[in-house]
């Protein structure tokens, strides 16, 4: 085997050592096919600049190629979950809301929240409010305006 054969040899294990380091990745398994390739050429006794083109074209043409594969079975879906649903909906104050205090608690759909108001005053027991955002598990409500709750 030549020198330029070896390189390539040396350069394939790399990638495929650096690809098995980050498994379903796909980081390094195109240059890994890529060098294969180049290797290929060099053991046919092709130059130098037709090994790097042969690398850099199997390369970039096998990502290219895979990209829609790999977006499809490798990255995660993001999936949307409850949280989303809650902001936007109506529910009772259980427990006086007080940001000062650390205090409050809403009724949402028949489910419990810790709740802060959105504008720092307090909100009594017994009034309906509006979830206008989500942190973490706490609801950030504000009062609904008295005409409001009238149509609810």
């Amino acid at each position: 085997m030549n020198w330029a054969a070896t390189v390539w040899l040396i350069l394939m294990i790399g990638f495929v050592v650096m690809e098995a380091a980050c498994p379903f990745h796909l980081v390094s398994v195109w240059f890994a096919i890529g060098s294969l390739a180049a290797m290929v050429v060099a053991i046919c006794s092709g130059a130098v600049w037709l090994q790097i083109t042969v690398f850099a074209v199997v390369s970039v043409g096998l990502l290219i190629a895979m990209l829609p594969l790999v977006k499809k079975f490798v990255i995660p879906k993001q999936e949307k979950t409850n949280v989303e649903s809650v902001v936007g909906s109506m529910g009772y104050v259980t427990e006086t809301v007080d940001n000062m205090d650390a205090t409050g608690q809403v009724k949402l759909g028949g489910m419990y929240w810790t709740a802060r108001s959105e504008d720092g005053h307090k909100i009594p027991a017994g009034t309906l409010v509006e979830v206008t955002r989500i942190e973490g598990v706490k609801a950030f409500v504000t009062p609904v305006p008295v005409e409001e709750e009238a149509k609810v």
